[in-house]
This record gives structure tokens, C-alpha cells and sequence, in this order.
């Protein structure tokens, strides 16, 4: 069974002192994991949470739950408390982890070099709105998905969500092969303590 962590934050320095009594469990997409993560972390991206659930009630330790800055992080907190399943956070993401001079994790052989996601946002977004300012001479209409591109942007900020991170986050390089989430749940699963 799981144990509630002391503190629902962890800062980096916290977490690498409790990492061997933490089950880590990294929520961004199998790229973005793929480029770098916290040693030892398994992967279970924030929209296939539902189906870890039975493994992360029953997993030994307290569960750290990690992504890039520590929004989706909180979101799979707020998932897994409507479960009865406690968790912390680490505070600053993989971001504040390297930046706290932690070593990431990176596969050897087989791992694809991908963005991180809010790399890949930032692409989707400033594209779509240089393809609507070039094609807006051709035609008015086209200024209209410049225009939409930007009220997304202040509607993200003001809302600390991102759909365009959702609608990319199901992209085939962002997605888990079904195996590969089966091989996590079957660790997280034999490493019950």
C-alpha cells in the first residue's frame, strides 16, 4: 500500500535523498521521457493514469510524480487523490531536477531525440501563426487562425491548461505503445513491497 509523503512538494534535493523508498512515476508523454528523466521513474503519461490505478494504489513507498515543470505533475495528483491515492510532486519538474545538477536518465539505443512538449507547443503555435500572417494577404480568413492561435495562448495562461498540448500529446511519437505501458505496469506491479 502506499504511504502518504510527508510533504506534498518535494524539492529536488528532497527527493534524490528519498528516491531508493520512492516509487517515481514520470506523467509526460513516452518522448519527452525518452530525452531525459529522473533515475529510476517509470513511465505512465497523465491520460493512461486511469489505467495504472490498480498498480499505483499498490505501489511500496510513497509515489513522486514528476513531469517537465510540475503542472501535469499536479494534475495527476489531484487524479489520483480522487482515487484515495496520495502523492507529491517534485517541485520545478525534470526542469529543477537538472537544474539542481541531478543527472537525468537517457536510454541508450532505440530512444528517438524529441522536444519536450512545450518545445513542441511553442513550434505548433508560432507556425500556425506565421502560415496565417504569410497566407493573410491571399486571403483575410486566413488572419482569423493567427487570431485564434493567440486567444488559445492567453486562454492557456489564464487557465494553466494547454489544448494544443492535449491534441498533441496523441500524436503516435507522443503516445505509449501498448507495450510498453504493459511492461511498466507489470514493474511497478513486481516491485510491490
Amino acid at each position: 500500500m502506499t504511504t502518504t509523503p510527508p510533504n506534498p512538494d518535494l524539492t529536488p534535493d528532497q527527493a534524490l535523498a528519498r528516491l531508493p523508498e520512492l516509487t517515481v512515476v514520470d506523467v509526460r508523454t513516452p518522448a519527452e521521457y525518452a530525452a531525459g528523466h529522473v533515475p529510476g521513474a517509470h513511465n505512465i503519461p497523465l491520460d493512461s493514469l486511469d489505467r495504472a490505478l490498480p498498480a499505483l494504489r499498490t505501489a511500496h513507498g510513497g509515489l513522486l510524480l514528476v513531469c517537465a515543470s510540475g503542472a501535469r505533475a499536479e494534475r495527476a495528483r489531484s487524479v489520483l487523490a480522487g482515487h484515495g491515492i496520495p502523492a507529491a510532486t517534485l517541485t520545478g519538474g525534470t526542469s529543477g531536477w537538472a537544474g539542481h545538477g541531478h543527472e537525468l536518465h537517457r536510454p541508450r539505443g532505440g530512444s528517438r531525440a524529441t522536444w519536450a512538449m512545450e518545445r513542441q507547443v511553442r513550434f505548433t503555435a508560432g507556425a500556425a501563426v506565421l502560415v496565417g500572417l504569410g497566407l493573410g494577404p491571399l486571403h483575410p480568413a486566413w488572419l482569423l487562425l493567427s487570431a485564434g492561435v493567440a486567444g488559445g495562448l492567453v486562454f492557456s495562461a489564464l487557465t494553466d491548461t494547454c489544448g494544443m498540448a492535449a491534441i498533441l500529446s496523441r500524436l503516435p511519437h507522443n503516445r505509449p505503445r501498448p507495450a510498453d505501458l504493459d511492461a511498466t505496469l507489470a514493474r511497478l506491479g513486481s516491485a510491490r513491497g
